[in-house]
């Protein structure tokens, strides 16, 4: 258990999640955030809380921002923009099949990153030279892959909230189409299908709650028995945990728990009824 705020590098960007340490900042105030290229500056989203979860992997912030701090913050913007303006202008003028996703600066280090897609390998030698005398500094392009660059860039899902991948997923783990089928969505790619063109990440999680229904629950078709008589499974549902039987007797359905259903499934297999032939 231990104390969490959030902090963001650009408004209604992306959160990030901060051990406050010593400090305690408002909702507002800059904050130093320590990151891959020095500490940076980011604005406080949410006041430090307690929480339940293990905090001891989180990033403690460096402090309170300072003028200095944000005079340093606008000059690495300006930077950045500076960057990006001239990475859009000679990819056009080179004719390449390339768009800027993100770009990153180390005042330190005078070294920008640029993070771009393209639909294929791209020879950017001279284009990487010609940056590098524009912007007076070391240039590095690095390639990002559909899902990275839906990542870096944000947005909102059709599930109307912020991309998990921009808030917290930090690993993406194979997604598969056997994953929609197993939960009987439409095989629709508009439908399933993510900001990044891909497989949306959230087919994954509700995944093992289905393949332990399936391997428990009886199957559509099957006969079992029930606390109003005896039926046949003509409907699942996995979010209420239940399955849909239509009743020998009259015809008419009955919405029953899986755990009720299934533990009347021995008991009728095994009686001597459930040999004969049966309607419906």
């Amino acid at each position: 258990m231990g104390m969490l705020c959030a902090v963001s590098f650009t408004r209604y960007g992306r959160l990030y999640y901060c051990d406050p340490g010593p400090y305690s900042p408002k909702v507002g105030d800059r904050v130093l955030v320590p990151t891959d290229d020095g500490v940076e500056v980011a604005e406080c989203v949410w006041a430090p809380q307690w929480v339940s979860d293990e905090t001891s992997g989180f990033p403690v912030l460096a402090g309170l921002a300072s003028d200095s701090d944000l005079e340093r913050d606008k000059v690495l913007r300006r930077k950045k923009a500076q960057g990006k303006v001239a990475a859009k202008r000679l990819i056009r003028a080179h004719d390449l099949p390339m768009k800027v996703v993100a770009v990153d600066h180390a005042l330190e280090a005078n070294r920008t990153t640029i993070y771009f897609t393209a639909p294929h390998r791209v020879d950017f030698r001279a284009l990487v030279r010609d940056l590098g005398a524009t912007l007076s500094a070391r240039v590095e392009l690095r390639q990002l892959n559909p899902r990275d660059a839906a990542k870096a860039q944000g947005g909102i899902g059709p599930c109307g909230r912020d991309l998990c991948c921009s808030t917290f997923l930090t690993d993406f783990e194979p997604v598969t189409i056997r994953m929609a089928k197993d939960q009987d969505l439409p095989l629709n790619p508009m439908r399933i299908s993510g900001a990044c063109g891909r497989l949306m990440c959230c087919l994954k999680y509700e995944h093992p709650l289905y393949q332990a229904f399936d391997a428990s629950a009886p199957a559509v078709g099957e006969r079992v028995e029930t606390s109003s008589g005896r039926g046949r499974v003509v409907g699942r549902s996995v979010p209420s945990d239940s399955v849909t039987v239509r009743l020998d007797a009259d015809g008419s359905r009955c919405v029953c728990s899986r755990a009720s259903v299934c533990g009347s499934r021995q008991a009728y297999e095994s009686s001597p009824a459930s040999e004969g032939p049966v309607g419906g």
